[in-house]
């Protein structure tokens, strides 16, 4: 039997999707290369499946109300391999019944020199993953407008939470190393203000948007607590929450650059790093007033993700 909702990709986005649904009493069908996942709730389905050929994608989502783009490749593959993906994906759709939500973040703003973001800046990206978010962003709003596929998106700004987030700013490298008594390992100039967005409620989002008709054809900003937090008062609050006292270290550009000389993904995030080095705050502000929801408190998902952690030990 179809499930309601299929979810390409079993990070931790996509394990947010699946919990929301769950919650919701939905039918869920997660997808990945592999077909195997740890931790799956009961009634879900796991299946093996390639999302660069259409025809499987077509198969896999076969009687599917909403399919959820939570899947992208190795963060050093972005350009040469993200638009094949998600072309794919929507090629695999076109002429179905299904809604596509895709997870996006917020590459293609490029750098807004402090400016608060909104859904409504033009897309200024400098640099190469940002320009390839702009152009596949904007290559399924055309879709949507040509009649192709119904097409919603979500974008939220750097990730925390639950799942293990190896890559992310404020995820493996900060909160295990804590867990130690060791120093949290940031980016940048922490002490400017920096919004992130809590993984469950990108979860809880992506699902709102494959509800409501009204989200369709249009981007959306992930609701996120006290975005203008900066990192070091994040760390604090997540050492008080450990019982800890807070040890930071912070890389800047450089530092980042030496390293990516051994690191592939610090290559790779180099350019990003203008993030890290203005105020970068999101205006989520549209999203909670069209859809009626609010970001988790804070200190609530600090605590739960810090709860998180302590029952996944660090992979060695």
């Amino acid at each position: 039997m179809p499930a309601n909702h299929v979810v390409l990709g079993t990070g931790a986005i996509g394990r947010a999707i699946m919990m929301e649904l769950t919650t919701r009493g939905e039918s869920v069908r997660m997808v990945n290369r592999s077909g195997k996942m740890d931790e799956v709730p009961a009634g879900v389905e796991v299946v093996a499946s390639d999302v660069y050929d259409p025809a499987k994608v077509r198969e896999v989502t076969l009687g599917a109300k909403v399919v959820y783009q939570a899947s992208q490749p190795e963060y050093t593959e972005w350009v040469e391999k993200f638009p094949a993906m998600q072309q794919s994906i929507i090629d695999g759709l076109t002429g179905g019944n299904a809604k596509l939500v895709i997870v996006e973040n917020l590459y293609m703003y490029g750098d807004v020199n402090g400016t608060p973001i909104t859904e409504y800046l033009p897309h200024n990206a400098h640099t190469r993953k940002g320009k390839v978010r702009g152009e596949i962003s904007n290559s399924a709003f055309e879709a949507h407008r040509a009649g192709k596929v119904h097409v919603t998106s979500a974008r939220g700004s750097d990730f925390f939470g639950p799942w293990g987030l190896p890559t992310a700013a404020m995820g493996e490298r900060t909160f295990y190393p804590m867990l130690h008594g060791k120093a949290a390992s940031l980016l940048g100039n922490i002490d400017l203000p920096h919004t992130h967005t809590y993984v469950p409620d990108f979860g809880k989002a992506l699902v709102i948007l494959g509800e409501r008709s009204e989200a369709d054809g249009q981007a959306w900003h992930v609701p996120n607590d006290n975005p203008q937090i900066s990192q070091r008062e994040m760390a604090q609050m997540i050492a008080d929450e450990m019982g800890l006292p807070l040890k930071v270290s912070a890389m800047g550009k450089t530092m980042m650059w030496v390293g990516g000389l051994f690191i592939p993904v610090a290559k790779e995030t180099v350019e990003m790093m203008y993030e890290f080095e203005k105020p970068f705050i999101v205006d989520s502000s549209r999203f909670e007033s069209t859809f009626g929801m609010k970001a988790t408190p804070m200190k609530e998902a600090i605590k739960e993700t810090v709860a998180w952690y302590k029952s996944h030990p660090e992979k060695k």
